[in-house]
């Protein structure tokens, strides 16, 4: 029989997709357990953060952990809003289509909008202390969060892009707010760790988002649940927490400067 040339044949036995799925997923979860290296739990990832880099927004703002998590912010105020009243935030959390592990569902899927809608809540929630709202009556303040690339610590990233998202647009804080995230692992005399990686916060047994206002020293938001052992586990938890946010506090300020001092460059020129 004389063989067709204008294409490849195929093998002549052949095996499901589904089964090389199934192995590659084994070898990722014993990529992600034994053979990784433990790390030390105080330890911060790095933190790359940039404000003003987007022209179509009053303010904006990017930040990397080294983990691989990415979020993009940009913010816009202060808008007249059509009900009297105090001024109010407006948050939006929003997930790209390849920002997790594995494939998405359809879009718009119903688990999926609300965990959107939960995210912004909290983003809402972390970010109002920071806000002098008070100065804008009758306004609407709006910042909405892209997450690019979900490699844990997700929620406390979008909460430190968000907070200089704010400040860049040029809005009234009282100080910048920092999002940092722990986790417990599952076993039993585990202790607490800094900025968890998606890995580790899926094994988690409890987890935890701080949000602080480093200048005024002040609490904006605690997020979390799960097991995390007695009271003084979680108090050292919180201890944790803050100073992480303490030392992410000089990296989110001096990107906030260097955009000011381009912002003015630009103008001079």
């Amino acid at each position: 029989m004389p063989l067709d040339h204008r294409r490849l044949r195929g093998p002549e036995e052949s095996q499901p997709p589904a089964l090389w799925a199934a192995a590659a997923a084994e070898d990722e979860e014993d990529e992600e357990g034994a053979g990784a290296a433990p790390r030390d739990p105080c330890a911060l990832r790095p933190l790359f953060a940039r404000a003003g880099l987007l022209s179509q927004a009053q303010g904006s703002a990017y930040v990397e952990l080294g983990s691989g998590t990415k979020v993009l912010c940009a913010a816009w105020g202060p808008r007249e809003a059509a009900e009297p009243g105090p001024g109010r935030l407006i948050c939006e959390f929003r997930r790209a289509p390849f920002a997790g592990r594995g494939a998405r569902g359809r879009p718009g899927a119903a688990a999926e909008r609300e965990a959107e809608r939960e995210a912004a809540a909290a983003l809402r929630e972390a970010l109002e202390p920071a806000v002098r709202l008070g100065r804008y009556p009758r306004a609407r303040l709006a910042v909405s969060a892209l997450l690019l690339q979900d490699g844990g610590s997700a929620l406390a990233a979008a909460v430190s892009a968000a907070a200089l998202a704010l400040a860049d647009a040029g809005v009234e804080m009282y100080d910048l707010a920092v999002g940092c995230a722990l986790c417990r692992p599952p076993a039993p005399a585990a202790s607490w760790m800094l900025q968890p990686a998606e890995p580790e916060e899926r094994r988690a047994a409890a987890r935890l988002t701080l949000a602080l206002l480093p200048a005024l020293n002040q609490v904006s938001a605690v997020l979390g649940g799960g097991r995390g052992g007695p009271p003084e586990d979680w108090a050292q938890a919180l201890r944790l927490g803050l100073d992480g946010c303490h030392r992410q506090y000089p990296v989110l300020r001096q990107s906030l400067l260097r955009a000011a001092q381009r912002r003015d460059a630009a103008a001079a020129a």
